[in-house]
């Protein structure tokens, strides 16, 4: 099975990479991180990774994967990208995402009619494109699999595998990689959060959240 995995300047490197671990283990998969050339990518923090093919050279995907990022909103109003994802999306067994990667396939129209998860901060944009917004870790609707925030890519991820192959072999990998979550802090979702933690958080993003959201919106304009 080919997992397609898109790559793009100033995405969130946890959100490729923490799935990237999980899928990597089962030896039914071929990998392909994907992007308009071969040139190495720069992620938002500077780490680069260098695409294993192109859009051309690309194979038809099984599972069609899209990561966030800050760099999510150029995808989003690039016709090249947009195009790209509808044609892998025709043929793939699973449409997928983390983070603000649901709001590229969103505006690709590829989440129309289906519920799906994003960051908390970006949730409510789901809604312009016809979405239904779940604040959940991970959604699974149809053929159709979210992850929330970043971290959520792992929990994606296992539980993608435990559809594909059963939960036994879902928990082994689970093991193997350690994953047993236990934050040295409370307060790593909205649900938990103290409201001066929250109310610091928005001040932070508030700037470049409006510039997302105008995008969102100009895209959903644009799809429908």
């Amino acid at each position: 099975m080919h997992v397609v995995m898109l790559l793009y300047p100033n995405l969130t490197q946890l959100d490729l990479t923490g799935p990237y671990e999980i899928l990597a283990r089962y030896k039914e998969l071929t990998l392909h991180l994907v992007w308009k050339d071969s040139a190495p990518v720069r992620d938002a923090s500077g780490l680069q990774i260098v695409p294993s093919c192109s859009f051309d050279d690309c194979p038809q995907a099984d599972i069609l994967f899209v990561p966030g990022g800050p760099g999510m909103g150029a995808l989003m109003e690039d016709v090249q990208i947009l195009d790209f994802l509808r044609r892998q999306a025709q043929g793939a067994r699973y449409i997928t995402s983390v983070c603000t990667g649901s709001l590229v396939l969103a505006a690709a129209g590829l989440l129309t009619g289906y519920r799906a998860t994003c960051h908390w901060l970006s949730l409510p944009q789901l809604a312009y494109f016809g979405v239904e917004p779940v604040a959940e870790r991970v959604v699974v609707d149809r053929n159709r699999i979210t992850g929330a925030g970043v971290t959520s890519g792992i929990d994606f991820a296992l539980s993608l595998m435990a559809a594909l192959f059963g939960e036994d072999r879902a928990k082994m990998v689970q093991l193997m990689i350690e994953y047993d979550p236990a934050p040295p802090f409370s307060g790593g979702s909205p649900g938990s959060a103290a409201p001066d933690t929250m109310a610091a958080v928005k001040a932070i993003t508030d700037s470049f959240q409006a510039k997302r959201e105008e995008v969102s919106r100009r895209a959903a304009e644009k799809l429908a």
